[in-house]
């Protein structure tokens, strides 16, 4: 897809992925959620859509994530989600550029929703505001809202309240493991630390940057633990959200690429840059019109 092809009536557009550079858990609601404190590093890769306005009212997925139902993508779904909430007359097509790993903490279904709020948001001239487009996103999952309003960001609540972080420049290895981590066990696992003490900020940037995830996920997943030991030999190697991936930080982009070509043979990975406006929101001009709750 050519992001130079686009016209009022089509837009291809990037979904970027995303890390969890924290992840605790420090308490659980009434309705069984568990109340987060994470930090979302946004980076300069992901996936691509082609989003195209259709005039019948149709929404059709041409092309989307491997396995993954029609009925079931959360691309078709965030388009009739905003077809419904603004009676929209307009369709669209869709069509799924995917690079980033499913299942991977990347985020990447959650960013393509995102992206697909945003872009119709544009094609169909509805004129909602990122606070209308993120509550629409929280409806399909909890890591929308954070692409939508297109910051790097300190996350609480369930993922959803969100405060946008400028965090410092870096490069990151990212490697993933061919293993399918099975989210809803591991919130269900025994072993699981539901009541970590809450943190600030500053011990954030100070250092505290643990995923209660990791030890779980390594136990369970030789890979992932084998990738996770590799990894660590040239930085401070950790998991990102619920998923198999793994990353480190560099302070330049030939550092990283020289960690990422010593990989082991068949595990596969990327460079990434960290930043704190999205791509999507760039491609979309929306510059620093970036809200928070």
């Amino acid at each position: 897809m050519d992001p130079t092809l686009n016209t009022p009536d089509s837009l291809d557009l990037p979904a970027p992925a995303k890390l969890n550079l924290m992840l605790r858990i420090v308490g659980r609601r009434q309705d069984g959620y568990h109340r987060l404190q994470t930090v979302f590093q946004l980076l300069d890769v992901g996936d691509r859509l082609r989003l195209t306005r259709r005039t019948d009212g149709r929404i059709r997925r041409i092309r989307g994530a491997p396995g993954v139902a029609e009925h079931e993508d959360l691309v078709v779904r965030a388009a009739h989600c905003l077809q419904e909430r603004t009676a929209c007359p307009s369709g669209c097509d869709i069509t799924v550029d995917k690079r980033l790993p499913m299942g991977g903490g990347l985020g990447g279904g959650s960013s393509d929703a995102a992206t697909t709020l945003l872009g119709l948001n544009r094609l169909w001239e509805l004129g909602l505001t990122l606070d209308e487009l993120a509550e629409i996103g929280l409806s399909l999952g909890a890591d929308v809202p954070v692409f939508v309003r297109g910051r790097s960001a300190w996350g609480e609540g369930i993922g959803e309240c969100l405060t946008p972080l400028t965090l410092p420049p870096a490069w990151y290895v990212v490697l993933c493991p061919q293993v399918h981590v099975a989210t809803a066990e591991l919130f269900a696992h025994p072993g699981l630390t539901r009541d970590a003490a809450p943190i600030t900020m500053r011990a954030f940037f100070e250092g505290l940057r643990d995923n209660v995830f990791q030890p779980l996920v390594a136990a369970s997943y030789p890979p992932v633990a084998e990738a996770l030991g590799w990894l660590s030999r040239s930085g401070e190697a950790r998991l990102t959200g619920t998923g198999a991936c793994l990353f480190a930080a560099f302070e330049s982009e030939a550092t990283a690429r020289q960690v990422l070509d010593r990989r082991p043979v068949g595990l596969e990975g990327f460079v990434a840059r960290g930043v704190n406006l999205s791509p999507l929101h760039e491609a979309l001009g929306l510059g620093i019109e970036v809200n928070s709750k």
